[in-house]
């Protein structure tokens, strides 16, 4: 029987420092953090994971801490990804799984393009293919009015007051609008908002919307944009997610993106928020996916 201990790491990457925790023993399996979220994310997956002989490790992504806050606050994804590999170099076993929620999703969609041979398999949960999101998704009426805060997030100093007044009441009302009805276990949403709470990690996590729409990033080609995932994928998105729509996720999973096959399965009666919702629903997912691609490469 795995040990269900969480153990905490750090890994080194250039001048940052990032933490991580871990659990279990085994074929890895990194996980990836999204916004407005924090390692902890995985709390449901880690044991699981664990106790199915694997080793689970779930990075705080860069700037949620200070340790990791770039002086040049650099955000994108393509810096983020080396990150990953940065990680991926320090456990030096050979190929990961890697698994991504939110922003965590859309960084494993850009490290698997760049680099697929470091992973066995990708798993993405609530973000569809970054760059035809960026391109397609936006223009989606629908979600356009879904995704109103990436703009909103884009005003510096504003948005930065706005999030953080009245003890992040705009933090905790995303929450409710991504995962209409549910509520998390006692202490979930406090620890999030402490995370936010360090100095610079919340102008850091909105960061990552401001690389994301800048004009640079909103001029790339259809040919830049529709960039090939050539990992295994497993994309899990909720039937009621109120950030990403579930049918414009489904919409924007091209098979034609994924040359190693992708599977779309959404999750009845989730949110956003999915994995730490229906952990009973997307852990078998997971190790099922896990376990079919474990002899991959």
């Amino acid at each position: 029987m795995a040990s269900t201990d969480t153990e905490h790491l750090s890994f080194e990457h250039g001048a940052l420092t990032f933490t991580a925790q871990a659990m279990g023993d085994g074929p890895i399996v990194l996980c990836l953090h999204g916004f407005p979220d924090n390692a902890g994310s995985y709390r449901h997956q880690l044991p699981a994971l664990a106790e199915a002989g694997y080793r689970a490790i779930s990075l705080t992504l860069r700037g949620y801490e200070s340790g990791s806050i770039p002086v040049d606050g650099d955000y994108t994804m393509e810096t983020i990804a080396t990150d990953v590999f940065g990680v991926i170099d320090s456990i030096d076993t050979g190929p990961v799984h890697l698994v991504g929620h939110d922003w965590g999703a859309a960084v494993a969609y850009v490290a698997a393009a760049a680099a697929p041979e470091r992973f066995k398999s990708l798993t993405v949960m609530a973000v569809p293919h970054a760059g035809r999101f960026a391109r397609e998704g936006l223009r989606i009426p629908k979600q356009l009015r879904l995704s109103w805060y990436m703009g909103f997030f884009n005003i510096p100093w504003l948005s930065d007051w706005v999030v953080q007044r009245q003890d992040y009441a705009f933090i905790r009302k995303l929450w409710r609008v991504w995962s209409p009805g549910w509520q998390p276990e006692p202490g979930v949403l406090d620890d999030v908002i402490q995370t936010l709470s360090q100095p610079g990690v919340r102008s850091a996590a909105l960061g990552y919307y401001r690389a994301a729409l800048s004009i640079k990033a909103l001029l790339v080609s259809a040919k830049e944009a529709h960039y090939k995932v050539p990992v295994p994928t497993l994309a899990l998105s909720g039937e009621r997610d109120g950030c990403i729509a579930s049918d414009v996720f489904e919409r924007l999973t091209v098979a034609d993106d994924f040359p190693q096959g992708v599977r779309f399965h959404r999750v009845s009666s989730a949110g956003h928020f999915l994995h730490q919702e229906k952990p009973e629903v997307v852990n078998p997912l997971l190790l099922d996916w896990l376990h079919q691609h474990s002899h991959h490469r």
